[in-house]
């Protein structure tokens, strides 16, 4: 049956139903580091006690700030958290999704991988870090989506970034409301 030709099944009645709302609020990264002849290795920071998810061992993430792309924010969140840019920047071609039950949301998160040459400058945010292969990382992740997202990035990096998902270096060092001009 086409669409257009929507039937009420008999013994049944239309019903109007309301969907929650989609929002697309934050970013995920997952910062890695290829080491020569071996397989890449991601970073996880340990959240500090007292702050949200504190203890939980973690990837790069955060909210998007008005007039930003999602993109520009996952390395502006990046940088704040580890204090470094990215060698080599990509989008995952796959979304993190999650219900938020007490605001009636879904939640769709842009994913990111991020390349960086050193290990990262820690603030208060994070008390510890480690670089641990994709499935020891993967299992330290508290949830199912991350979990699914490191091992897709780990994939990828293995097999090859398709050229499509590398944003070039040009639009990273680009002027914008991330970056100076001077």
């Amino acid at each position: 049956m086409l669409r257009s030709e929507s039937r009420t099944l008999p013994g049944w009645r239309r019903q109007r139903i309301t969907m929650p709302e989609m929002v697309i609020r934050v970013v995920d990264v997952y910062p890695y580091r290829l080491d020569r002849g071996s397989e890449p290795v991601f970073l996880l920071l340990q959240r500090s006690e007292g702050r949200i998810y504190g203890g939980q061992w973690r990837m790069v993430g955060g909210k998007i700030a008005p007039g930003e792309t999602a993109w520009q924010a996952a390395v502006r969140e990046l940088m704040e958290e580890t204090g470094r840019r990215p060698c080599r920047f990509w989008c995952l071609p796959s979304v993190n999704t999650f219900y938020e039950w007490q605001h009636d949301r879904v939640n769709v998160i842009p994913a990111f991988a991020a390349e960086i040459g050193a290990d990262p400058v820690l603030n208060g945010e994070h008390a510890a870090f480690r670089w641990l292969p994709a499935a020891e990382a993967a299992a330290r992740l508290a949830w199912p989506e991350q979990r699914r997202l490191l091992r897709l990035a780990g994939r990828l990096l293995r097999e090859g970034i398709p050229a499509e998902l590398v944003i070039p270096d040009d639009m990273l060092t680009a002027s914008t409301p991330w970056t100076s001009t001077g």
